[in-house]
Formats: C-alpha cells, sequence, structure tokens
C-alpha cells in the first residue's frame, strides 16, 4: 500500500541525528524522497548511505542564510532530478543555551536566536516561491513546549520558540492562499542530543517525568511520527497550528496535585441550589 506520502519530496534541518533522523526515517517508509541537512558532516555521510538512494545528505550551518539558502536551491534541484520537488520542508535544527539573562553573553543570546529562529527565516523565504511555483506544499517548523510559555533560566531558548511559535501563526496567514501549509510541532521532554547533558540525572529526570500525565519523557520517533501527520494530505485543513506533543505537561495550569496535600472530606462539593 502506498504511503501517506508517496511520491513527495522533503527537505529536512537537523536531519542527522534526533526528532531530525527519527524524521527522515519516517518519511523515507512513508514513500518520500528525502534530502536531509546536518552540520555534522561524517554523521549526515554514514546516514544517508546507509538509507540508500531516496535519500540525499548536505552539509550545511543553518545560522549561515547564504549556506541555507543554497542548501534549499540545491535539495530542490536534486529533488527534482529524483523525480520529485520541495513539498514538505521540515525546520527542525535547533539548539538550546541555559542561563538567567546577566549570566549569558550576547554571543550566546545570537546564536540561540540565530539558529533557532533565524534558519527557519532563511529558508522558508526561498522554499516558499518554489513551493508556490509547485501549487503549494506543507512547512513544519519545530518550536517547542518551551515557545508556549517561560521556563526557569531558559531565556534565550524561550525567546527564540516563542517566536518561532508567531512566525509559524503569520506565515501560515500569509501563505494559505497559495496553498502552503505552516505548523509547529512543539515538543516537550525528549530524549536527543539537546537532553544528554541531563538524561543521566535519574533523581531530575524521575521529578520531571513525574510532572508529565504520561508519565514518561517522548521519543524521536513518536515526534516524527506528528511531522509525518502534518507534512501529509491527512492533515490538509491543519495550518497554523502549535502541536504540543509533549505527555499532557502544557495541560497544566501549574497549581500542584491537591490528592496529595488535602484530605478530599475538606474539599467543598458542590450542591444544588
Amino acid at each position: 500500500m502506498p504511503g501517506r506520502l508517496e511520491g513527495k519530496g522533503a527537505l529536512i534541518t537537523g536531519g542527522a541525528s534526533g526528532i531530525g533522523a527519527a524524521t527522515v526515517r519516517k518519511m523515507l517508509t512513508e514513500g518520500a524522497t528525502v534530502a536531509f541537512a546536518d552540520l555534522n558532516g561524517d554523521a549526515g555521510r554514514a546516514m544517508a548511505a546507509e538509507l540508500g538512494e531516496r535519500v540525499q545528505f548536505f552539509v550545511c550551518d543553518v545560522g549561515d542564510h547564504v549556506e541555507v539558502e543554497t542548501l534549499v536551491q540545491k535539495a530542490n534541484t536534486w529533488l527534482e532530478g529524483a523525480g520529485s520537488h520541495l513539498d514538505i520542508l521540515f525546520n527542525n535544527a535547533g539548539i538550546a543555551s541555559f542561563g538567567e539573562t546577566p549570566d549569558l553573553s550576547v554571543d550566546e543570546w545570537m546564536k540561540v536566536i540565530n539558529i533557532d529562529l533565524n534558519s527557519i527565516f532563511f529558508a522558508n523565504r526561498i522554499a516558499i516561491p518554489i513551493m508556490r511555483s509547485n501549487g503549494g506544499g506543507a512547512i513544519v517548523n519545530t518550536a517547542s513546549v518551551s515557545g508556549l510559555g517561560g521556563d526557569y533560566a531558559f531565556s534565550a531558548y524561550n525567546a527564540a520558540k516563542g517566536a518561532v511559535v508567531n512566525y509559524t501563526r503569520t506565515t501560515a496567514l500569509d501563505h494559505g492562499k497559495d496553498k502552503i501549509r505552516v505548523n509547529a510541532l512543539c515538543p516537550g521532554l525528549i530524549l536527543t542530543g539537546l537532553t544528554s547533558g541531563i538524561d543521566g540525572n535519574q533523581e531530575l529526570m524521575s521529578h520531571w517525568s513525574g510532572q508529565i500525565p504520561i508519565g514518561r519523557p517522548g521519543t524521536s520517533e513518536e515526534m516524527a511520527n506528528v511531522v509525518a501527520f502534518l507534512a501529509s494530505d491527512e492533515a490538509s485543513y491543519v495550518t497554523g497550528a502549535m502541536i504540543a506533543a509533549d505527555g499532557g505537561i502544557t495541560a497544566r495550569t501549574g497549581q500542584p496535585d491537591l490528592r496529595n496535600w488535602v484530605d478530599s472530606s475538606a474539599v467543598p462539593t458542590p450542591t444544588r441550589s
């Protein structure tokens, strides 16, 4: 049976690890032809060699607008040569920086903003005209639950991901007329390279997982499933949406679970007047 993305061409940034790598694999199984990019050339080339002919790897520093613009153009040329064109763009590359505002250098701040936010603009400004000329397309931007609310000591990351959220909305508004859908994936706690500095801390991970209604971190493959849906025609009426794939953590108001603190008999019950 044909996959949901049969005949479509995709470009994925940050594609050699984590959510990006899982999405490359998922889109291939769904029938897409996939170009992907990463700064890690060794990892990308090894992955491309493993996956076969329907995939092409490009080395790219997404913080450099010239490299990103060249990437989109080269990826589209390769996709056309492979019998497709640029139907799907997954802007996934990202980094994080820990620290309160006075603790961050200007260079740290600018690097996070440049890679997490500006790189999406760099890619979209070239990809959108290509998609428009081909009759439409689907763009998925990686935002975060950290773009939907604030975190302690993640000021640069929160600022960048919050901007991705609103940039996704305005791009969806501007290009609905072009039959280009634009949505954002907002992951919660996902065990990837971005969490490698903390996932060995069992006490922290246990506490963090305890805040998640589902009770565990998510996986890159679970995120790839969401991206594949958003990229597919099954999501044909979905645009301008922020999809929180977070195990339910953003469903909370932040107040404690009173069941752990209050005798239920002391909680007033509604009465009918």
